[in-house]
C-alpha cells in the first residue's frame, strides 16, 4: 500500500510538471502585467532561429534527426538561460514536444509566431506573392491554418503567447521578404492602409477570437511595424490582447508607450528591437554601438512596466537576435558569405548614419557571431558584448518591491558605466 501511494504521489506529480500553464494578461489601477500561473512574469526575450552558414530559410532544424535538434537546443538554450533570457520567439514549424522540452529542460518559454500570409501564400495552386486580405479564400485558409495551431499547441507545456504576423502592414507594400525602406507618400499610405490594411487587421481581430474559443490559457498577440494603422488597429482588433511591435528607433522608443496606451488601450510588447553590430561608416564590426543601443532600450521597457509610474503598459521585449543571418541579403546567394551590405536607412542610429546612405546590416544583428558547423550539423557561438550586457540587465527581478523608476535608472548606469566588459575581436572578454 506504501508503494502504491508513493507512486501515485509521484505520478501526479509528474502530471502537473507537464501541464500547460495559465497565461493571462492582468490589468489593475498599477496598469498591465504578464502572469504565467498567477505570478508576475516580465518578459526578458529572444529571436531566435537556427540556420548554419550556407543554409537559408529553406533549412529546417526541426526536420534534422533528433541527435542533431538536442544538441543545438542544448547548447543554445544552453548559453539563453545563463543570459537570463526566459522566452524566445519561434515560427510556427517547431513540433510542440520540443517547445516542452526546452521549458521543461531550461525554464524557457516560446511565443509561437505564425506569419499570417507575411511572405505569400499557395492560392488554389498558384503562388501569390502578396496576400490580399480581403479575398474570402485567403481569409478562410488563414483562418483554417491558425485554428489547427491552436488545436495542435493546446495544452503544450512552455508556450507562453500566440504571435500572428510579422509587421504584415509593411507587407502590404513590399512584395518580398528582404526588408526596404519605407514609402512616403502620405496619401498612398493611407489608400492602401483603408484597402488592405483594415481587412488584414479585421481577419487577424476575427483569427484571435476563434483561436480564443479552442484555449483561452494563451493570449493573442499581433506583431506590427512600428505603429503604422495605429488607428485601424484600434478600431479593427478589440479582442486581440497585445499590441505586439517590431520597432527600431534607436536609442529611444519615443512616445510608443503613451500612444498606445491613449489610443488603443492594449499592453505594448516589443516583439523586435534592438542594433546591428556593424560599422557602415568604418566597415568594422561595432560591439559597442550595439551593446550601447540595448542598454537604452531595455531600460526604456522596464520602467515602463506596470506600477513604476510611466505608461505601466509594458510587458517586455524579445530582443533580435540572437545569432546572425548570413543569409538575409539576396536571401538565396552569398550564403557562405557574410555580407556587409547595408540594406536600408534609419536616422536613430547615430554612430553610422550618414545622409541618403543605408546603415542597417540585416546580417549583423545577432547577439552572438557564428561559426562553421561541426559533423553533427551544430555551430558554435561566439557571445558578443551585448550578450553580456543583456546577462546583467535580465538579472534584474523587475516586480521586486524595492524597484521604481529611479532603482532602474541607477541600475542601467551601473551596466553603462561597467569597465568589465572589454571587446577584442569576436571575442569578450568579462572581468569579474
Amino acid at each position: 500500500m506504501r508503494v502504491f501511494l508513493l507512486f501515485t504521489l509521484l505520478s501526479l506529480a509528474n502530471i502537473s510538471f507537464g501541464q500547460a500553464e495559465k497565461v493571462s494578461i492582468v490589468e489593475d489601477e498599477n496598469g498591465f502585467r504578464l502572469q504565467v500561473a498567477n505570478s508576475d512574469f516580465m518578459i526578458n526575450g529572444m529571436n531566435w532561429d537556427y540556420f548554419p552558414i550556407g543554409t537559408n530559410y529553406e533549412y529546417n532544424i526541426w526536420s534534422q534527426p533528433d541527435a542533431t535538434i538536442k544538441a543545438a537546443l542544448n547548447y543554445e538554450m544552453g548559453l539563453l538561460q545563463q543570459m537570463n533570457v526566459n522566452a524566445i520567439r519561434v515560427y510556427t514549424g517547431i513540433p510542440p514536444k520540443w517547445i516542452s522540452y526546452i521549458h521543461e529542460n531550461f525554464g524557457i518559454y516560446t511565443m509561437l509566431n505564425h506569419s499570417f500570409g507575411r511572405y505569400g501564400l499557395m492560392i488554389n495552386g498558384n503562388w501569390v506573392a502578396q496576400t490580399n486580405y480581403a479575398d474570402p479564400t485567403t481569409q478562410d485558409m488563414l483562418l483554417s491554418e491558425v485554428l489547427e495551431i491552436a488545436k495542435e499547441y493546446k495544452n503544450t507545456p512552455g508556450l507562453l503567447l500566440y504571435l500572428l504576423g510579422n509587421e504584415n502592414n509593411y507587407g502590404l507594400f513590399w512584395a518580398g521578404a528582404e526588408t526596404e525602406d519605407f514609402p512616403s507618400e502620405k496619401d498612398k499610405i493611407k489608400k492602401v492602409g483603408e484597402q488592405q490594411g483594415r481587412p488584414m487587421y479585421r481577419l487577424m481581430n476575427e483569427a484571435a477570437i476563434q483561436m480564443k474559443a479552442i484555449n483561452d490559457n494563451v493570449p493573442i498577440a499581433i506583431c506590427n511595424g512600428d505603429l503604422l494603422y495605429l488607428d485601424i488597429i484600434a478600431e479593427e482588433c478589440p479582442d486581440v490582447d497585445i499590441f505586439g511591435t517590431n520597432i527600431y528607433r534607436g536609442e529611444s522608443f519615443g512616445d510608443t508607450y503613451e500612444r498606445v496606451k491613449n489610443e488603443y488601450g492594449k499592453p505594448v510588447l516589443f516583439t523586435e528591437f534592438g542594433s546591428d553590430a556593424f560599422n557602415a561608416i568604418t566597415q568594422q564590426e561595432d560591439q559597442e554601438a550595439q551593446a550601447h543601443y540595448l542598454i537604452c532600450n531595455w531600460k526604456e521597457i522596464y520602467q515602463n512596466a506596470a506600477g513604476l509610474g510611466k505608461a505601466n503598459n509594458s510587458l517586455g521585449g524579445f530582443t533580435f537576435q540572437f545569432s546572425d543571418g548570413w543569409w538575409k541579403h539576396l536571401q538565396t546567394k552569398n550564403l557562405d558569405v557574410h555580407d556587409t551590405h547595408a540594406a536600408w536607412a534609419n536616422g536613430g542610429y547615430k554612430f553610422d548614419y550618414q545622409h541618403g546612405k543605408n546603415n542597417m546590416n540585416e546580417e549583423w544583428f545577432g547577439i552572438c557571431a557564428k561559426g562553421p558547423t561541426n559533423e553533427l550539423g551544430v555551430y558554435e557561438l561566439y557571445p558578443r558584448k551585448a550578450y553580456y550586457v543583456l546577462q546583467d540587465i535580465h538579472s534584474l527581478e523587475m516586480y521586486n518591491s524595492e524597484v521604481d523608476v529611479d532603482y532602474i535608472e541607477e541600475y542601467f548606469n551601473q551596466i553603462k558605466n561597467s569597465d568589465r566588459y572589454q571587446t577584442e575581436g569576436k571575442k569578450t572578454i568579462i572581468t569579474k
